[in-house]
């Protein structure tokens, strides 16, 4: 008895620990939806604290009618830009694309240059050796 306990919770810790590792799925879903989304809401948009972004509202699919989703701050991604949530007519019906980031091709890297110590020199305008001495 205590040899098959000791078998299950083997394997279970196994999968469990299979499963932390395993690589992440993503899965889209597409389906054919015919009636149109209705216009965009208008949403006042907010001030957005430094490090975000705004992510615009946008009609969803809540399986028989269109749903608005109102707007969201995001934390900014480096380097990107939010492409918004938007539906494109094609052939037979509207699809949606889903909100996502997009690599900002026009980006460059700002970087910070850090001020060098050079040792002997003291805080006196520049001059190297020719600091007063306390106590004169």
């Amino acid at each position: 008895m205590k040899r098959s306990h000791t078998i299950r919770n083997l394997l279970l810790s196994a999968s469990l620990a299979g499963a932390i590792f395993a690589a992440p799925a993503y899965a889209q879903i597409s389906f054919n939806i015919s009636v149109a989304p209705p216009a965009p809401q208008y949403e006042v948009v907010p001030t957005v604290a430094p490090g975000y972004v705004w992510a615009p509202g946008y009609w969803g699919w809540s399986g028989d009618r269109h749903v608005w989703v109102r707007g969201r701050t995001i934390m900014h991604r480096e380097g990107y830009r939010w492409e918004p949530d938007r539906w494109d007519q094609r052939s037979n019906g509207y699809y949606r694309t889903v909100g996502h980031w997009e690599h900002d091709k026009s980006y460059k890297a700002y970087k910070v240059k850090k001020e060098k110590k050079h040792k002997g020199w003291k805080h006196d305008n520049g001059k190297r050796g020719k600091g007063k001495k306390h106590g004169n």
